[in-house]
C-alpha cells in the first residue's frame, strides 16, 4: 500500500508568474513562494498528470526529473487543485529554453527552422548539434532521447521547443542540463478541450499528437533511439503496476470542503497507463 500523505493546503501570495515555458494552449496559473512552483490546474486533471508520472518514475534507474506532487492552493479567497515542485535552480542560474537560446544566437525560432527539415532524424541531430556545439556538453543527445521516451510513454502532447531547457550561469557562462520537468499535459490531461472524460481511451490515442520533432510519438522516439540508444525501464511488472495505480487513488488525503481529483478522473488516468503498458511491454519486467 502507497503510505498515506495529506494534500497540503498553501496560502499563494501576489501576482502569478508568467514563464517562457508554459503550455502551448495558453497560460497556466503559476506562482513561485518559498522555494517552490506552484501549478493551478487550467485544462483538467495536470496536477494528478505531474504527480502519477513523478510516481511511476520512482520505479526506474532515473534521477534526473523534477518531482511533483499534489496541493491545494488559496489564491484571493478561492481554492485551486494542482500540483507543486521545488526550485531546482541554484544562486546565480537561469531556465534558458531551447527556443529562446536558439533565436539569440541565430536570428530564427528553431520550431520554424525544424519545420523545414524533412527527416525526423535531420531534425534531431540538427538540435543536439546546436546545442553541443554552442554549449560544450557531449550528453545531451541522450539526455534528449530519454526525454523522448518519457514523453512518448506518457503521451505528453506539450513538448514544444520552449519545453526544453538547459540551464544557463551567467557568472561562468556555463551550462547543464535541465532536470525533466513540465508533464502536465500527459495522459489525457486535457478534459476541457481536448479529452473529455466520457471519451474512450482509444480514441484519445488515437486524437493524441507528439511534439518537435514529429506529430508521432514512436517516429521520433525511434529515431532518437536509433541516434543517441533507449534508457527507460521500469523495475515492475504490469501486474505490480496496477496494484500501484489502485494504491496510489487512496494514498493521498485531501483536506474536507477542497477541490480534489473525481474517480472518472482517477479511472482515465489508470486506464491511460494501463493501455500504455499494453502497448510497450519492453519497458516492464516479464
Amino acid at each position: 500500500m502507497e503510505e498515506k500523505m495529506r494534500v497540503p493546503i498553501i496560502q499563494v501570495e501576489g501576482q502569478t508568474v508568467e514563464t517562457a515555458g508554459h503550455t502551448s494552449r495558453g497560460n497556466q496559473l503559476k506562482w513561485f513562494q518559498d522555494g517552490w512552483w506552484y501549478k493551478a490546474d487550467a485544462f483538467g486533471y495536470e496536477g494528478l498528470a505531474e504527480t502519477m508520472v513523478t510516481r511511476l518514475l520512482r520505479e526506474t534507474l532515473w534521477t534526473g526529473y523534477v518531482c511533483y506532487e499534489p496541493v491545494t492552493m488559496m489564491w484571493k479567497g478561492r481554492p485551486y487543485r494542482g500540483c507543486r515542485s521545488r526550485n531546482f535552480l541554484q544562486e546565480g542560474e537561469e531556465l534558458l529554453p531551447l527556443e529562446k537560446l536558439y533565436r539569440s544566437v541565430t536570428g530564427f525560432s528553431l520550431a520554424e527552422e525544424l519545420a523545414h527539415i524533412r527527416e525526423v532524424d535531420r531534425r534531431i541531430e540538427h538540435t543536439v548539434a546546436f546545442v553541443e556545439n554552442l554549449t560544450g556538453l557531449s550528453d545531451f543527445g541522450p539526455y534528449l532521447s530519454g526525454m523522448l521516451e518519457m514523453d512518448m510513454f506518457f503521451l505528453n502532447e506539450d513538448r514544444h521547443t520552449n519545453n526544453i531547457a538547459l540551464i544557463y550561469r551567467q557568472e561562468d557562462k556555463s551550462y547543464r542540463l535541465c532536470p525533466y520537468f513540465d508533464m502536465g499535459l500527459s495522459l489525457y490531461a486535457d478534459t476541457r478541450e481536448a479529452y473529455p472524460l466520457d471519451m474512450e481511451v482509444e480514441t484519445c490515442r488515437q486524437r493524441v499528437k507528439a511534439k518537435p520533432f514529429s506529430q508521432d510519438f514512436d517516429e521520433q522516439m525511434d529515431a532518437a533511439g536509433r541516434l543517441y540508444g533507449w534508457s527507460l525501464h521500469f523495475s515492475m511488472d504490469r501486474n505490480e503496476l496496477w496494484h500501484m495505480l489502485e494504491d496510489m487513488q487512496t494514498a493521498y488525503e485531501p483536506a474536507p470542503e477542497t477541490p480534489w481529483y473525481s474517480e472518472q478522473e482517477w479511472k482515465r488516468i489508470r486506464a491511460a497507463v494501463m493501455d500504455q503498458a499494453l502497448s510497450y511491454p519492453c519497458l516492464f519486467e516479464t
